[in-house]
């Protein structure tokens, strides 16, 4: 049974929310695929059910999956950056290339695909020095997310992977990834924040480090920031921080809550939960909203001051990402609660395909359907 411990941090922040401890001994892997995820896939496509077998289709004839994807990087430093960046589209591209490649060694047993994944990250992990930019956030956080993703799968079931090597790409997420997202970024909109979250919680499980899960976890039930839970789905109808901006980056900011929550839950936590299931009432609300039917709306301002809505934008309306499968997997099929307009969102673009650039994992029809 999945338990969410109450502590005073929250408490004291100011709502009565649930502080959840970091787990005695994380579960490997256990970000967003654990050993029965991955078997449970397996099972569906020994079987050729659907929906996993088109799932699995989308997945298996993307370009970063192959096994031959010839490397983008290495390189030592990365600058996300709206004046001019560079390298970062490499940095993404292989990003990508590692977890989907990760992904197919798991699910075929091909070897190769684990061969292409470990190549990547030993490159990248041997060169990379230094995410600079004015958007250095988003640039450790969204790409560093997928490294972090691919090296956990690899660590716990590829034994072709040498203990130096994994070793090496500890300390690539530790010294170079992790000072870029420690603090968040409370200066911006919530999306940012969000992004840190999920990948300080992903370098946490990686590197066993319970203080850093700690961190985290305070942030996201108690955090000054615009991607702290309620400040991004700012009330119980789902109005997120970013509905007044456009439709794009709110479904951006809840496809990262719920990253971190699918890990979270995949230790023994129940974040989906929080706040009276809070994140099912933000994708409810999006959901509905991109759907084309009409939701409710109050003025708002951010909790920098710096961004004011006054009404819900239909910039970008009607464009779903594919980030609904995880989410309505969990409330219908594993929690036994409703999400009609999240189901429905789903059903629209399934079967699931890759994400924009490295914002989040895609696939999610494969993945996470059960």
């Amino acid at each position: 049974m999945k338990t969410l411990f109450y502590g005073l941090t929250a408490m004291c922040l100011g709502w009565a929310a649930a502080a959840a401890e970091a787990p005695a001994v994380f579960v490997h892997p256990g970000l967003l695929h654990t050993r029965a995820d991955l078997a449970r896939m397996q099972q569906q496509l020994a079987q050729q059910a659907e929906p996993w077998k088109s799932g699995f289709e989308q997945l298996q004839k993307h370009p970063d999956s192959q096994a031959s994807w010839r490397l983008r990087g290495p390189f030592a430093v990365v600058t996300r950056d709206p004046r001019g960046s560079t390298r970062l589209a490499e940095f993404d591209q292989d990003s990508n290339a590692a977890y989907q490649n990760a992904l197919m060694w798991c699910l075929t047993g091909n070897e190769a695909h684990a061969r292409k994944a470990v190549e990547i990250l030993n490159t990248w992990s041997a060169t990379l020095t230094e995410i600079n930019g004015k958007d250095k956030i988003l640039g450790a956080s969204l790409g560093g997310f997928k490294y972090v993703n691919a090296a956990e799968l690899l660590r716990h079931t590829y034994r072709g992977w040498a203990p130096a090597e994994v070793a090496r790409c500890e300390q690539l997420f530790q010294r170079v990834i992790r000072p870029v997202i420690a603090d968040c970024a409370p200066f911006a909109n919530g999306n940012w924040d969000t992004g840190c979250l999920k990948t300080l919680f992903a370098i946490a499980v990686f590197c066993n480090d319970r203080a850093l899960w700690q961190r985290a976890m305070d942030y996201y039930l108690g955090g000054a920031g615009n991607g702290r839970l309620t400040h991004y789905i700012i009330n119980p109808a789902g109005q997120c921080q970013e509905s007044g901006r456009d439709q794009t980056h709110a479904q951006l900011g809840l496809a990262h809550l719920a990253e971190a929550c699918e890990i979270a839950w995949n230790q023994g936590l129940d974040l989906y939960g929080a706040a009276d299931n809070r994140l099912l009432s933000g994708f409810e609300y999006t959901a509905q909203y991109n759907l084309g039917r009409e939701v409710p709306f109050v003025a708002a301002t951010d909790t920098t001051g710096k961004y004011k809505a006054k009404k819900i934008s239909d910039d970008h309306r009607g464009e779903l990402r594919p980030v609904f499968e995880m989410v309505w997997n969990h409330y219908e099929k594993r929690q036994k609660l409703p999400a009609p307009f999240t189901k429905q969102a789903a059903a629209k673009i399934r079967p699931e395909g890759a994400a924009a650039g490295a914002d989040h994992p895609g696939f999610g029809t494969l993945l996470f359907s059960r």
